[in-house]
């Protein structure tokens, strides 16, 4: 069994509410080990032998059946999590400002044109790069400023969920892996 984290797509915005004591129950329910949940925004660990693919559609199923919610998960070992913070193409500036970086995980990949329509959109230095099928983002005014927040969405990026560098960094922690 190795860990595995879970990304929830829209956690506890827009009505999307599952409590997290429920979810680490739900979990250990899926005969998932040592679930942990990080802030109430749809990050979870557990440890667990199925792949991630497997994972993510047992997981989005036990969601609609325990909370009535369609909600899209992304699962990633901690490797892939480890090899997710070394391909970050912005390091300077999440070693600096690390709420201002956000690596977008994706679940299916990035639909083609994305990173060209991002870079678009992108307004007061901000930057967009994809490695390995994520999108990273630098918002150095914040995100909640961003030409590209505001105009993003899965219709044109594909679906996929962010995290911020503060985030990144306490999930690979949680699930133990080397950085």
């Amino acid at each position: 069994m190795t860990h595995r984290i879970i990304l929830f797509r829209g956690m506890n915005t827009g009505g999307v509410r599952a409590p997290v004591d429920k979810q680490r129950a739900m979990a250990e329910a899926m005969g998932l080990k040592n679930p942990r949940t990080l802030l109430a925004s749809g990050n979870l660990v557990v440890e667990s032998g199925k792949t991630p693919a497997v994972l993510e559609a047992d997981i989005e199923a036990a969601m609609e059946k325990t909370f009535g919610l369609k909600i899209a998960a992304m699962v990633r070992t901690s490797e892939q999590w480890s090899d997710l913070i070394a391909a970050n193409p912005f390091p300077a500036e999440a070693a600096a400002h690390p709420a201002k970086v956000l690596a977008m995980v994706m679940k299916d990949g990035i639909k083609p044109g994305a990173l060209e329509a991002c870079r678009e959109l992108a307004e007061g230095g901000e930057a967009v790069e994809a490695v390995n099928g994520v999108l990273y983002f630098w918002f150095p005014n914040g995100q909640g400023q961003s030409g590209i927040f505001k105009k993003a969405t899965p219709r044109m990026l594909g679906m996929g969920t962010g995290r911020n560098w503060n985030t990144v960094l306490k999930l690979v922690e949680m699930a133990g892996a080397e950085v």
